[in-house]
């Protein structure tokens, strides 16, 4: 039985995969033109994989092409000239497993060129190039280079160079086509940025998975196994993953590998809500990624706090060296409305939670002695839960401004996630984030004895747009077929006042509003 796969390449034979059968056309039209490509993607995109399949159906349906496959992982720290003689030994065993997989001998007068070849720098690989042309005849090489991000700093300008020059040599140029993969765009290697050595690519777009894309797959076990998941389980996949194939695939995963759910039984929203538990709580190489790649430029953190704070939206810009570097490592996106987005509500889930404070010092004030927040039959008193928040932050005052390593105007989300995390871990409950990534709100999903409960959050910025939530509000809750909901806006100016308010919209929905001052200063010892 195939298996639902979340390491490194995937097989086939072995795992699930979804066809991508256009991205698969676009690729193969593309070096049958005999173009030089590039896709730079964050790791675990599915870009080796993609490339490696998409290659494959080339070369099974035209041996025309000659396909040459390296990786230059390993060659980060080489010398150059060590790094040229590596790599023309990966060439050469890459030319003879070609000539194996087809069953033919390979040349003697082949052999006698490999044998008698010597590469140390860039111009004797363009040569070689040249040279191997003539021995392939009518053939047309294709030249894969996975991890291009691993090539010597020294050797890149070179490397770059020749390729070049092949490129604008001939029709008949060898290599016939070339995609780099790697995991920054090319203007972003460290060379002289006055020169451009390999200004003559094309971008390949490898996108996530579209919702039709997460129903394949899973229906691809489905027709195995017969084990079906809810509709509704599928959307939530991809609404909370965005269709980011890692995430997708480890939900797969722990749905049907890890929760032990009988194969005769529907898989349900309820056992989507404990695979979801499980993949925030858990160590994931995805999420250790990106946490990893947040906290490696200060100004990551202030860009990410600005785009989960602000109604109006950062304009998604490339050419703003932040936007771009977080674009590359996955992060965000660009929205249909031009601004920028997290990638997903999970990864703003684990955004929020690494920039949180392990410790905020005020944890124990949190909860009244002997507090319950349940009613009898088992639901979330939800109005007291957020009437006692408020009163929390009264009683704390200037001291949340001593949570450290938090920015002012996002102290507010921060102590409130804290606060209804701790509480949900009390009762034995799940939270976890909605599909708002960006311009200002996030909802916040409480889940309890099978009971959805969300309070909307956001920034003050004005009555006008804080009146205008409680309709977007009342809006969306109707849609969700609820009859309650719950706004929190912290206000962070100088003369806020709190403000709580319970109105009645059409038919029958109650809203909750809070407005919540965050002090801004701690006073004067005067």
């Amino acid at each position: 039985m195939r298996r639902f796969g979340t390491e490194g390449r995937l097989y086939p034979e072995d795992n699930y995969i979804v066809s991508r059968t256009a991205e698969t056309v676009d690729f193969i039209d593309r070096v049958k033109q005999g173009k030089y490509i590039v896709l730079f993607a964050p790791r675990q995109t599915g870009k080796t994989t993609f490339f490696q399949l998409a290659l494959d159906t080339l070369i099974s349906t035209d041996l025309t092409y000659f396909p040459i496959q390296l990786n230059f992982e390993e060659y980060e720290d080489y010398a150059p000239a060590d790094f040229y003689t590596c790599c023309y030994q990966d060439i050469r065993q890459e030319i003879e497993a070609v000539f194996q997989r087809r069953e033919e001998v390979l040349p003697e007068t082949l052999r006698q060129f490999l044998d008698t070849v010597e590469i140390d720098d860039h111009v004797s690989i363009r040569r070689f190039f040249e040279g191997l042309a003539s021995f392939l005849k009518n053939q047309k090489v294709v030249l894969i280079i996975d991890e291009f991000g691993g090539i010597p700093q020294g050797a890149l300008k070179g490397f770059l160079r020749s390729l070049r020059r092949i490129y604008l040599s001939s029709r008949e140029r060898c290599p016939h086509s070339v995609g780099i993969i790697g995991i920054k765009n090319i203007i972003q290697l460290n060379y002289d940025r006055s020169i451009s050595p390999f200004n003559i690519q094309q971008e390949f777009h490898l996108p996530n998975f579209t919702l039709e894309q997460v129903q394949e797959l899973l229906a691809q076990y489905t027709a195995e196994v017969g084990q079906a998941f809810a509709p509704e389980v599928i959307t939530a996949i991809h609404k909370q993953t965005a269709g980011q194939p890692v995430l997708v695939n480890r939900f797969a995963q722990i749905l049907t590998e890890e929760l032990d759910i009988r194969k005769t039984e529907t898989i349900t929203m309820e056992h989507w809500t404990t695979a979801h538990a499980q993949l925030l709580h858990t160590r994931n190489t995805n999420i250790e990624h990106l946490t990893t790649n947040i906290r490696k430029d200060p100004r990551f953190e202030i860009m990410l706090m600005r785009i989960m704070a602000n109604d109006e939206g950062v304009p998604f810009n490339l050419h703003n060296d932040i936007i771009n570097q977080l674009t590359t490592y996955g992060v965000i996106k660009e929205g249909k409305d031009g601004m920028c987005e997290i990638l997903n509500p999970i990864y703003l889930y684990c955004i929020l939670q690494a920039f949180k404070p392990v410790v905020n010092g005020l944890e124990q004030e949190y909860f009244p002695e002997n507090y319950d927040y349940l009613t009898p039959t088992g639901q979330i008193e939800l109005t007291a839960l957020l009437d006692n928040f408020r009163d929390f932050i009264a009683r704390a005052g200037f001291r949340i401004l001593q949570v450290p390593d938090t920015p002012q105007e996002s102290v507010g989300r921060h102590l409130l996630l804290a606060y209804i995390d701790d509480f949900v871990r009390r009762i034995g409950g799940v939270m976890y984030l909605e599909a708002q990534t960006g311009r200002g709100r996030m909802d916040i999903i409480l889940i309890y004895n099978n009971r959805k409960y969300i309070i909307e959050t956001k920034v003050w910025r004005g009555m006008r747009r804080y009146q205008a939530g409680k309709q977007q509000l009342a809006a969306y809750r109707k849609l969700e077929g609820a009859t309650e909901g719950y706004y929190v806006v912290f206000d962070h100016r100088k003369e806020a006042e709190p403000r709580i308010e319970t109105e009645t919209f059409a038919e029958n929905l109650t809203i909750r509003s809070y407005v919540i001052p965050v002090v801004q200063e701690i006073p004067s010892a005067n």
